[in-house]
């Protein structure tokens, strides 16, 4: 008999639905990039028992506002079941989910974290976009990401939720970093990652290509997710990558 009860006890275990995890995490990745930019990432996500959505996008066949309503309304979806929906951006990603949120309420959201973000736009985009191929590597989006008055990013206005901010200040893009008059991590000032209304933000030693695959960068943007927080002993206490 103890043996028949052990046996029900597993079967009614196994019929009872697994419960999500109440936190989901959207990833979006950058200008020209694709989701595998943000695998490592998304792996570590996981590992800390985080529901991930890995968006692709076609980030140089539309305006950013398209770009908006293509990527973010589907990963949505997909967060839909959890208690709370987060972001994780690298570089234009960011742009997007602040374009959503200007037209959008996102009634479940939590936090959102940016690495490397032109929240005011990018120096590098008002020196090269009238250079012939600009617009054909880059495509509208990112002729939209300058400084100036056909910026988007500085027409979105201060943040009105809960996100932080991670930049780098390593270049591996000399030529680039000439163009930009402050430190900066080869396509993005340090001064023009900042956003009115922040919660938080750090400079990591890291270059914009490579953030998103740094182990420290990872580190702190788990740390943001479950805390709200930069934790700033880390960037002594990390391995480098």
């Amino acid at each position: 008999m103890a043996m028949n009860h052990k046996i029900i006890i597993i079967l009614i275990f196994l019929l009872i639905p697994l419960q999500t995890h109440a936190s989901c995490v959207v990833l979006l990745h950058g200008l020209a990039r694709s989701n595998s930019s943000m695998k490592k990432l998304n792996i570590e996500l996981q590992k800390e028992n985080f529901q991930t959505v890995n968006v692709d996008y076609p980030s140089r066949d539309y305006t950013i506002e398209k770009l908006a309503k293509i990527a973010i309304p589907p990963a949505l979806k997909q967060c839909s079941s959890h208690d709370e929906i987060n972001f994780v951006t690298h570089s234009l990603g960011g742009i997007l989910v602040r374009q959503y949120l200007s037209n959008h309420a996102i009634p479940k959201l939590g936090r959102v974290v940016m690495l490397g973000p032109p929240n005011q736009g990018s120096e590098v985009v008002d020196k090269l976009k009238r250079i012939p191929g600009f617009h054909f590597i880059n495509g509208d989006a990112g002729v939209q990401l300058g400084t100036g008055d056909m910026s988007i990013p500085n027409q979105l206005g201060p943040a009105n939720f809960d996100v932080g901010i991670i930049a780098g200040t390593e270049s591996i893009n000399l030529i680039l970093s000439i163009i930009i008059p402050s430190t900066d991590d080869g396509k993005v000032s340090v001064a023009r990652t900042k956003l009115e209304g922040m919660h938080d933000h750090i400079e990591m030693e890291t270059s914009h290509p490579f953030m998103m695959k740094n182990k420290k960068v990872i580190a702190q943007v788990i740390h943001y997710l479950k805390y709200g927080n930069f934790e700033r002993k880390k960037l002594q206490q990390d391995p480098e990558t």
